[in-house]
């Protein structure tokens, strides 16, 4: 397709031709199922395709989406997880899914980066979602893998874009990754992510979780997928400790030193000093709540 006459497209032209494609996988994970079948000593289960899709946010969507087609809509509700989704396909079906399924291009620098953080995003869901004693960790694991997904298909398919929106940030023209997508690209890579989600009629309760804002559950995935990018820039980044203080405030029984043992990106003697600033950032959150409370108690 003429990429000049793309560069016009937005949000609603952008979705429509993503969702009309074929979706790729990770070439790793037409591997490690070989490695599965070549294992005669165990029988391949369904957690173990589960945990194929829970590394590979492409796979993930594939199966869920695979699942969806052949939910009776009878069942009375939707596949939510990866697990349920493997065991509504079974492991022919997975099998079959994802060896004819093209594979993403590994070498392309930035969607290994943009993949690496949605897998950073998945494993910190379902780490600090036990801090609530979440109802379905997985749903969170499967949000959160799915967060980034509008920026993945771009790389995939039109690298141009998000490659755009990393020059607007490397130069300074912009300052965060929405605003830099915004100004480059004409909108926001989770616009896009949320319009492909709704034209593939994907789960509610997971569109609402990757939306981010509508109750808890959703604010712990945000976050998740935040800090993620956070700690993609390095366990130094300054937004670190303003996400573990959101954390907190969400995950009152999670303390700030185990949230941070979670986040292996940031080498063990730094981790005190990140609570540190943690501790100062929830601070200054718990007395801005006061305050805004005060005042609306006022009124």
């Amino acid at each position: 397709m003429d990429l000049e006459h793309r560069k016009h497209w937005r949000v609603d032209q952008w979705a429509a031709y993503l969702t009309a494609q074929n979706m790729p996988v990770m070439a790793r994970s037409k591997a490690a199922l070989a490695v599965l079948e070549a294992d005669q000593t165990n029988t391949i289960s369904a957690r173990d395709l589960a945990d194929l899709a829970n590394g590979d946010p492409f796979l993930c969507l594939c199966l869920l989406r695979q699942a969806e087609s052949r939910r009776s809509t009878r069942l009375g509700h939707e596949t939510t997880t990866p697990l349920a989704a493997a065991m509504q396909i079974g492991t022919k079906g997975f099998r079959e899914l994802l060896l004819a399924s093209p594979e993403t291009d590994d070498s392309l620098g930035g969607l290994a980066a943009c993949e690496g953080r949605a897998a950073v995003a998945g494993r910190l869901a379902a780490a600090w979602s036990t801090a609530r004693a979440d109802i379905s960790p997985d749903e969170l694991v499967m949000a959160a893998l799915l967060c980034e997904m509008g920026e993945l298909l771009l790389w995939h398919f039109a690298p141009e874009l998000p490659q755009a929106a990393q020059d607007a940030l490397a130069s300074g023209e912009a300052q965060r990754s929405a605003e830099a997508q915004a100004l480059r690209c004409g909108f926001k890579f989770k616009d896009l992510t949320l319009k492909c989600a709704e034209i593939w009629s994907l789960p509610q309760i997971i569109v609402q979780l990757i939306r981010g804002h509508d109750n808890t559950r959703a604010n712990i995935a945000r976050i998740c997928v935040d800090t993620a990018r956070h700690l993609a820039a390095g366990g130094d980044n300054p937004a670190l400790p303003d996400d573990l203080a959101d954390a907190k405030l969400l995950m009152p029984g999670a303390s700030l030193p185990w949230l941070v043992a979670w986040m292996t990106e940031v080498p063990e003697q730094s981790r005190e000093a990140l609570v540190a600033k943690a501790e100062a950032a929830l601070e200054h959150k718990r007395k801005q709540l006061a305050a805004d409370l005060a005042r609306s108690d006022g009124h």
